[in-house]
């Protein structure tokens, strides 16, 4: 089952969501990509420990997309989900991502009531974070990034309603592994270069793009999701 409605592979289409998202990431994340960057001692701050710092954290942080994903989807072999219901949660994920795009251009700020939903456990897990720095090595880089996975954010909630729908933990772990390395270009440029990029991401030329790129993805899975759509609902 396609769980994007869409004609591309499940994979491929959770990719480009993850590509196309790449502006919420670095908005909401390239403040600690900077910190963590300047955080290492400037007589070790090398271009080979950085690349090493920057891969180890999105490892971790994609595991942890993984894990949340095969536990979502675990949830849907414990249900019955109808074709109704499935056709709901990708309509919702579409839904979900129209208003990520309005909070990425700084449009509406709605979507926060949603990221707030998971502070409580982020609240849990920040205290582990802050034991790990400074991130020298890259054990402690991955392990960091494992905890900051569960940062809440609503770009990785709406992915979450697709791994509902697959109803498989090991396809749903797949479909965020793949949404996590859509990501994974934006926020490597930005730990590497975040002094430089930092401008580029605040203009609201840069958001405004970005936010009008994942409204028509956005659409175009809600058209797919019509009976008269491009795309019919995979069973």
């Amino acid at each position: 089952m396609d769980p994007t409605g869409l004609d591309l592979p499940p994979l491929a289409a959770a990719f480009v969501f993850g590509l196309l998202g790449g502006a919420h990431c670095i908005g909401m994340c390239s403040g600690i990509m900077s910190a963590l960057t300047f955080a290492v001692p400037p007589s070790m701050r090398s271009p080979m420990r950085l690349s090493g710092l920057m891969l180890g954290y999105n490892a971790g942080r994609i595991a942890s997309y993984m894990v949340a994903g095969a536990l979502v989807a675990s949830l849907g072999t414990l249900l019955t989900l109808s074709a109704e219901l499935r056709l709901a949660l990708q309509a919702f994920a579409a839904v979900m991502l129209i208003l990520m795009a309005l909070y990425i251009a700084d449009w509406w700020k709605g979507l926060l009531k949603v990221e707030a939903l998971g502070k409580r456990l982020w609240r849990h897990l920040e205290p582990f974070g802050r034991r790990l720095m400074p991130v020298v090595q890259v054990p402690q880089a991955v392990a960091l990034g494992a905890i900051w996975g569960w940062l809440p954010c609503g770009l990785v909630y709406s992915m979450l309603a697709w791994s509902l729908a697959v109803a498989d933990p090991w396809r749903g772990a797949a479909l965020m592994g793949a949404f996590g390395l859509g990501t994974l270009p934006a926020l490597l440029v930005t730990g590497m270069a975040a002094r430089q990029m930092g401008a580029l991401i605040r203009h609201p030329a840069t958001r405004s793009v970005a936010a009008l790129t994942i409204i028509a993805f956005a659409l175009w899975q809600l058209w797919a999701l019509l009976p008269t759509g491009s795309a019919p609902l995979a069973h």
